[in-house]
């Protein structure tokens, strides 16, 4: 499984990028408000830090008016994946989008029908929001799993089966149990990605490790 960054925070994103674990980023007008940049300036910035896929959201509600920002999108760079709400209009604006060639990302999925429509769209990604099923008291994992199983076992065409991306996490466990259920991808907030290196044995060890070397080397 690969990981993504849910962000907007250059910062953020050219720390996590230089661990050499990120391979892609998504994010949204919102979190662009947070940063107060422009929002397609923004994203050409990050597109350049990462040279990877990064999804970034349309603001529109119609499908002709979300082809058109998706195509204002794509042309910011090469690596634009354009994410879009799974509506109806959605999806048509997905199917329009795919026939011009441009990677779309669609969001806001809840049941894993929503994921097979989007991906018979011709979505190059299903964004399951896991965390926000938890919130509610179901399993976003589950989801992950049944959209795993059903991309699997529906014979749908491989050139149409799109890519699994676990999103809304909300700590360490959640990315392990996507991985385990087959997400291809789990896109995480810089907060949860720090806390992967964290466990008291590991700061144990190092602490150890270098009173021992002090011990050892007095005079350094």
């Amino acid at each position: 499984m690969r990981l993504f960054i849910d962000s907007a925070n250059l910062d953020e994103i050219r720390e996590a990028h230089s661990w050499g674990i990120i391979s892609g980023v998504t994010t949204n007008p919102s979190l662009v408000a947070k940063e107060g940049a422009d929002f397609h300036q923004r994203v050409r910035d990050i597109c350049q830090v990462v040279q990877a896929p990064v999804s970034a959201e349309v603001t529109a509600t119609e499908a002709p008016a979300m082809v058109e920002q998706g195509k204002r999108l794509a042309d910011l760079d090469e690596n634009v994946v354009v994410k879009l709400p799974i509506t109806p209009a959605g999806l048509a604006a997905c199917a329009a989008l795919t026939a011009l060639g441009i990677d779309t990302n669609v969001t806001l999925i809840f049941t894993a029908n929503q994921a097979l429509m989007a991906s018979l769209a011709g979505a190059r990604y299903v964004s399951p929001f896991v965390g926000r099923l938890d919130d509610i008291g179901q399993d976003g994992i589950q989801l992950v799993q049944t959209i795993r199983d059903v991309f699997d076992y529906s014979f749908m065409p491989e050139q149409r089966r799109a890519e699994i991306i676990a999103a809304s996490i909300r700590h360490p466990v959640h990315i392990e149990r996507a991985a385990l259920a087959g997400s291809d991808i789990a896109t995480c907030p810089f907060s949860v990605l720090k806390q992967l290196f964290r466990h008291p044995l590991t700061d144990a060890g190092i602490e150890k490790f270098l009173s021992d070397w002090k011990q050892a080397n007095p005079q350094t």
